[in-house]
Parts: structure tokens; C-alpha cells; sequence
């Protein structure tokens, strides 16, 4: 519901606002330096070397047809949330919370990366593996970068990382970022979670207004029982975030989880991916899927991206985390008849009250009720 809600009413604003921009291009402002999102990633062993996909976002902030259209969506989103004004504090956690959906996307750029502390000091061109170098019109570039173990080893030395992590950032007078990635062992165990309702307090269950007010105009919450579970896993153990949501929403997310005040561990993320540029052609393939396929383009990208997980860490085992809201539990059911030996547990946060009213979606499931304590989900 969030997805339908949230990003359905940005591609219907961005509909209605296209030919706005294009009569008031000569009111741009001068361009800052554009900002290259690195989504947290994870590198996986294919025979001698690791193989590390990446997903890159090229955008700036701030442009006239953004702050057009993020006036326009506080209006709507605030009515949809059913507030008829904003505080100065909801309006300024709109704008950090909504700036994504409205960036400037920068297409046909070049990204490069330098690793942190790298005693060669190597400059790397990033590209698909179907040889792609520049962004497409959504300023995305679905890279896969490439290491020999030697090099691996060298990197992990000169960053004092023992636990696989590697730092890196972006390269060129014109681009700022910096970005993460774990170089993750075949063998040992690793947790897939889902977020909204799972680790973060979202109420989808609760309708729109709900949806929309927790989403954009309220400090996130952490849910104290999974904020307990993920201290219990073993330091060894690496983590994938796995959302319905959209990617345009990570920077809050991440920065809200990942903090030292909710302490979730680093990991790779894993969102919803919809396009808005009206030039690009997958697009109009993302806005058919979210407006007519709804939840169900979701658990179809769930299990898509998981089984990609499993498919590149056969020899390990996995513990699938998620809630009772919408499409987790057969989605965890599908993975597992599909990974039947690599599925260690499967955790669901019930928030529906299904154990009671529909227990045959929890077939060898631990369940915990939403309002329980942690004690209570223990074997």
C-alpha cells in the first residue's frame, strides 16, 4: 500500500508538471556538483575472483523543476495524510524525506571510484556487464565491479577491515559520494529482512493517511522487539534489507537504521525499483506495474531479488525475516521450496493477528505477535 500510495501520486505530479519544466528551463539555478548514490552492496566469490554488482544513482538536488514539484507534493501528501497545516518540523522532515523523489536525475555520465587507502591508488571506471559506462535517463547505472582475491586481500589490509566491508568514493571534479560493500564468504550464515513493519513501524495494515503521516511528517520508530532479535545473531553473520519500497526512500532509511541510536547492522539494500523519466522506457513498465499489479509487483521483486541472493551464496544458510502485513510469508515460502536446504528459519512479526485467524500461512514459521516481547519468539 505504501508503494501505491507514495509513488504513484509522484509519477502522477511528475505527468502533470513535464510540460511546466520544459517552459521555465531558463530559470535553472547554477548547478552544484552532482551527488552519485552508491546503494550498499555485497561481493560474492565466482571462481578466482569477486564479483560485486552495484547500483548508482547520479542526481543533484535543488533544481526549479524539483522545488516546483515538491511544493506541489507537500500540498497533496499533506491532504492525503489528512493534516490540513504543517509544523516547521513536518515540513522540514518532508523535504529531507521526499528530495529524492524529485531530484534531478543526470543521464550519460561517467562514474569512477577510488577505493579508501589504496596503496595503488587506482582509478576505476564502473560498468554493466553488458559493457554500459554512462547513466541511462534516470541517472542509473547497474554496474558490476570485478576484484582478483589478491587485490581483495590488498584492499581489506589497508582499510583494517576484518569483517569484509570496503569503503570506496566517487572520483571527478564533478561528483561526491562515497559508497560500501562486503565481500561476503561462500560459507556461513546471513539474514534477508524485510523493513516497513518489520524493523521500522510503518501501519500499512492502517490505511493511506496512516501510511502517509509515518512515511513523511513523523520521526521514524524502530521495532524494539526486532531491534532485540538482531542483537542475538552471531558477529559472523552478514544482513540483506529486502523492501517493497521504493529506492527513492533509502537515504532516510538507511540513515534511520543503520544509526547508532537503533544499532541495525550494515548490510545490502534491496528496494523497489520505479523509475520517473518520461524519456526512458522502462518507466512506463514500472508505473503499469505499481498502478495495476499493486502488492503483487512487490512479493514478485522480493523474490526475485532473493533468489538472486541465494543463487550467489549456494553454500550458505539463510534466516528470512519479515511480517504478517502483506506478501512476506508465501514469499518466504517460495524461496524456501525453492532453497529447500538453505533455509535455516523463517521469523514473521504478525501484525494482522494471522497466527490466530489464518495459521496455515506460518507452516514452519516462528511467529511473533506484534506486541510481544522478545521472550516470547524464542525456541
Amino acid at each position: 500500500m505504501f508503494v501505491r500510495c507514495a509513488v504513484s501520486l509522484i509519477l502522477l505530479l511528475t505527468f502533470l508538471s513535464a510540460t511546466a519544466a520544459n517552459k521555465n528551463t531558463e530559470k535553472q539555478t547554477i548547478r552544484d556538483q552532482e551527488h552519485v548514490t552508491f546503494y550498499p552492496s555485497y561481493g560474492y566469490l565466482d571462481d578466482d575472483q569477486w564479483r560485486i554488482p552495484l547500483r548508482v544513482w547520479v542526481h543533484e538536488h535543488d533544481g526549479w523543476f524539483g522545488r516546483q514539484l515538491s511544493k506541489l507534493s507537500k500540498r497533496v501528501v499533506r491532504n492525503k495524510a489528512g493534516l490540513e497545516q504543517l509544523n516547521d518540523d513536518q515540513k522540514a522532515m518532508f523535504r529531507l524525506r521526499f528530495q529524492d523523489f524529485v531530484a534531478d536525475s543526470e543521464s550519460f555520465e561517467a562514474v569512477h571510484i577510488r577505493f579508501d587507502e589504496d596503496p595503488e591508488n587506482e582509478t576505476m571506471r564502473l560498468q554493466s556487464a553488458d559493457g554500459d559506462k554512462r547513466t541511462d535517463f534516470n541517472g542509473l547505472l547497474l554496474a558490476e565491479l570485478t576484484l582478483s582475491q589478491d587485490r581483495a586481500k590488498t584492499l581489506l589490509a589497508a582499510q583494517q577491515s576484518n569483517n569484509g566491508w570496503l569503503s570506496f568514493q566517487a572520483v571527478g571534479k564533478d561528483h561526491v559520494g562515497e559508497g560500501r560493500i562486503q565481500l561476503i564468504h561462500p560459507v556461513g550464515h546471513s539474514v534477508i529482512s524485510d523493513i516497513d513493519d518489520t524493523l521500522k513501524i510503518t501501519e500499512i495494515t492502517e490505511g493511506e493517511a496512516v501510511v502517509m503521516m509515518n512515511t513523511f511528517f513523523k520521526p521514524f520508530q524502530p521495532v524494539p522487539q526486532m531491534q532485540a532479535l538482531f542483537k542475538t545473531f552471531d558477529e559472523d553473520s552478514t544482513f540483506h534489507y529486502v523492501s517493497g519500497g521504493p529506492w527513492q526512500m533509502f537515504q532516510p532509511l538507511s540513515e534511520f537504521l543503520f544509526s547508532d541510536a537503533v544499532g541495525f547492522p550494515w548490510g545490502s539494500v534491496h528496494m523497489k525499483n520505479v523509475r520517473i523519466h518520461l524519456l526512458e522506457g522502462e518507466t512506463y513498465g514500472d508505473f503499469y506495474r505499481l498502478i495495476k499489479l499493486g502488492s503483487k509487483a512487490s512479493e514478485k521483486q522480493k523474490i526475485r531479488q532473493i533468489t538472486e541472493i541465494f543463487s550467489h551464496f549456494p553454500q550458505r544458510m539463510f534466516t528470512l525475516i519479515g511480517d504478517s502485513g502483506e506478501h512476506d510469508p508465501e514469499v518466504f515460502t517460495h524461496i524456501r521450496n525453492q532453497f529447500p536446504g538453505q533455509v535455516k528459519k523463517i521469523i514473521i512479526r504478525d501484525v494482522v493477528n494471522d497466527a490466530e485467524n489464518n495459521s496455515d500461512r506460518f507452516q514452519n514459521m516462528q511467529v511473533i505477535q506484534a506486541d510481544s516481547v522478545l521472550s516470547d519468539a524464542d525456541d
